[in-house]
């Protein structure tokens, strides 16, 4: 609990206004971070005053309106570029989340390079946004893909990765953190490795870029994508970076306005430049604003005290959740982000979720889009407990005590 000394957590709590409710007659105490994140003032204030005093669509306009909403946009583009550190502006794209970004990149570059013959490289551990949308292309196009498993503390087998690196994929695609273990993948070496064969390699950033310091040029991936709403921002706003020679080469995602340079029914329609070629049509100029914002807010209190803290808050989760007989903690590699998953004897996670949300706390019961995940374990889903910024060790005790009332109940 050391981190409490140096870390201020009652003030960062005191500017997320939803945490000052109620729920059930109770004292709201919010784990469910990992779906998405609560907001902080600063994010609800810069969408109200955009909406407020300087709405307008952006790019095309020529009066005041249109070009502060565009200044207001692009510099959210900027922000997002300096936070990750990615190489040039033109290479960060809006979408409307990860799921967005990886559908764009399948749908692009994967249908423009992929052929029968290819492999691509999933995990176990994928989200289902980074299965399906590899599914439906390899109908379509017949390549085969190859899933790396896990060890039993939930951390990727590096020597199977090594192995099906010998197939010569030309795509990997991985989780940066899963969502449901909390297990933190090595990117770098990954990446590093995946290109050694000749692959191309997408980073799955949803669940790392709230909790972890994202240096893209160290990583040095092809794709890397991320959603707002988990990182303190608004929902229906997201990024997919992309390196420029490789959207260069990739055909539009979607027609429409913005994405295109010339039309003509008389001769080919021709397309603007990366990040445009793939913005079609009006985007969510609040969203990327208030993910500017949150990016701010994020680095006004310091990733690596969040980072320090939501470790901190995990070790005493797993050692207070451990106290409570038949508990099993599902994810326990030594690097992993601030998720908790867990089963207790053999009661169904959706009961005790259900007991926590009429105690007031909040968690996620299920299979948190890791079906083939949770498959592969045996088991119908977890508990799953997820911390931000704003968790406090008192919430983690909250937790503690509705698990064991709620086990008593049920068994």
């Amino acid at each position: 609990m050391s981190t409490e000394i140096t870390y201020d957590v009652d003030a960062i709590r005191k500017e997320f206004p939803l945490l000052e409710r109620s729920v059930n007659g109770y004292p709201l105490v919010y784990l469910d971070s990992a779906a998405s994140a609560q907001k902080p003032r600063a994010v609800i204030e810069s969408q109200r005053e955009y909406l407020s005093h300087f709405h307008s669509n952006i790019h095309r306009g020529v009066h005041s309106l249109a070009t502060q909403a565009t200044d207001a946009f692009e510099g959210a583009r900027e922000i997002i570029r300096a936070h990750f550190n990615a190489p040039t502006v033109e290479e960060i794209i809006f979408t409307s989340g990860t799921t967005d970004a990886i559908n764009l990149v399948a749908g692009t570059w994967g249908r423009a390079n992929l052929a029968p013959s290819d492999t691509v490289i999933l995990t176990r551990l994928e989200h289902h946004s980074n299965i399906v949308p590899w599914q439906i292309l390899a109908t379509e196009i017949g390549f085969n893909i190859e899933v790396v498993e896990l060890l039993e503390d939930g951390s990727l087998d590096f020597k199977e990765f090594e192995e099906k690196l010998l197939l010569s994929p030309k795509l990997v695609s991985v989780s940066h953190v899963s969502n449901t273990l909390g297990t933190i993948n090595d990117v770098t070496s990954i990446t590093r490795k995946a290109h050694a064969v000749g692959a191309v390699v997408l980073i799955d950033g949803a669940q790392a870029a709230p909790h972890l310091s994202v240096d893209l040029q160290a990583i040095g991936c092809d794709f890397y994508v991320a959603s707002g709403h988990k990182m303190y921002g608004p929902t229906g706003i997201g990024f997919l970076y992309g390196r420029l020679e490789l959207l260069e080469k990739m055909p539009p995602w979607k027609g429409g306005g913005e994405m295109i340079s010339s039309v003509s029914f008389e001769k080919p329609t021709t397309f603007n430049v990366p990040p445009y070629k793939f913005e079609a049509g009006t985007p969510h100029i609040s969203g990327a604003i208030g993910f500017g914002a949150a990016i701010k807010w994020m680095n006004s209190v310091g990733i690596e005290k969040i980072a320090a803290h939501e470790h901190a808050l995990t070790l005493y989760a797993h050692k207070e959740l451990l106290k409570i007989d038949g508990l099993k903690i599902y994810g326990t590699s030594s690097e992993k982000a601030g998720v908790v998953s867990f089963l207790v004897h053999d009661i169904h996670p959706s009961d005790i979720g259900t007991l926590l949300d009429q105690l007031g706390v909040a968690v996620r019961a299920g299979h948190h889009c890791t079906e083939p995940l949770m498959t592969k374990l045996g088991i119908p889903g977890t508990v799953r407990a997820s911390f931000a910024a704003y968790t406090t060790f008192e919430e983690i005790d909250a937790l503690v005590a509705a698990v064991s009332r709620a086990v008593k109940m049920l068994r």
